[in-house]
């Protein structure tokens, strides 16, 4: 650690801390854990395993100070209630970044991790670990690397718990919400200069990416060319639209601006969701709420 970061300036900002009245901190075992770390910072909810409800969900700005998400982790956990406790019914961890690709569960072979994944992404071996997540339900493999630092922190801190990527959720949400021969759909996920876009068509996948952009004409230049790449068109195809942004910002300006069919999207059915919630736009925090879907 530099000499000119303290402990203290390693601890994120909470931004949200919203919590059920219901919530025992004394029965872990009742809850799953779900965690997502990226550009955006670190977010926390917990899910009751019998109710099959949120009951808390926290969010948390990166430091200024510059910093790895396992310092921030760390830090945050050595003050906290939750983070950092064992005896979860289950824990998930997705992190948010551009090193992944996707693989047809038939073509994978345990071991070629590394190799599927040199592919589409230079890796670090000093500094990052591959790993794998398998989709039960579309028969694909999510490979992805992640900070070496963050992998050993929640495998030491949660040896039962499952690294997922950020993808991988918002696959599982959105395949929750399409219909078996529905038309080819657009869903986009909005974070801090990253914009992830999922086609589907039905059940089936299309396209998953993960973009980069600074600015909101860098935005909707991806949005048009991956529409225009498959043949979607914009003034009519549908778009839904989760993530962080509101509705009268620029972002969302200049996306109603050149796609006509666009709509904000909701959290995953069949969950419930504490009152506690209720302030929060829809639209927001569907990876971490999507997370209860991944096994």
């Amino acid at each position: 650690m530099s000499p000119t970061v303290t402990a203290a300036s390693l601890v994120p900002a909470a931004l949200h801390r919203l919590r059920d009245e219901t919530l025992d901190p004394q029965q872990l075992a009742a809850y799953n854990l779900y965690l997502t770390a990226g550009p955006a910072g670190l977010r926390l909810g917990v899910a009751d395993v019998k109710r099959n409800k949120f009951v808390a969900l926290e969010e948390y700005a990166a430091p200024e100070a510059d910093t790895t998400l396992a310092q921030q982790l760390a830090a945050l956990a050595t003050d906290h209630d939750l983070l950092g406790r064992t005896g979860w019914n289950r824990v998930r961890l997705a992190v948010h970044n551009r090193a992944f690709t996707l693989l047809p569960a038939p073509l994978f072979r345990p071991g070629d991790e590394t190799a599927y994944l040199g592919l589409h992404h230079a890796l670090d071996t000093r500094h990052e670990s591959v790993h794998a997540y398998t989709h039960g339900g579309p028969d694909i493999v999510s490979l992805f690397a992640t900070d070496r630092s963050l992998s050993t922190w929640f495998k030491q801190t949660y040896p039962a718990g499952r690294l997922v990527h950020r993808t991988s959720a918002l696959l599982q949400g959105v395949l929750q919400q399409s219909e078996n021969n529905g038309p080819a759909r657009v869903y986009l996920s909005i974070g801090p200069r990253q914009l992830t876009i999922l086609v589907m068509r039905g059940k089936q996948l299309q396209l998953c990416n993960v973009f980069p952009y600074s600015t909101p004409e860098d935005l909707i230049y991806y949005v048009i060319l991956v529409m225009q790449e498959l043949q979607l068109n914009p003034d009519q195809d549908p778009v839904m639209v989760w993530g962080d942004l509101t509705h009268d910002s620029e972002l969302f300006s200049i996306l109603r601006k050149y796609v006509r069919n666009l709509r904000f999207g909701n959290r995953p059915f069949d969950l419930g969701y504490s009152y506690r919630l209720n302030d929060l736009f829809e639209y927001r925090y569907f990876e971490l709420f999507a997370l209860h879907l991944c096994e």
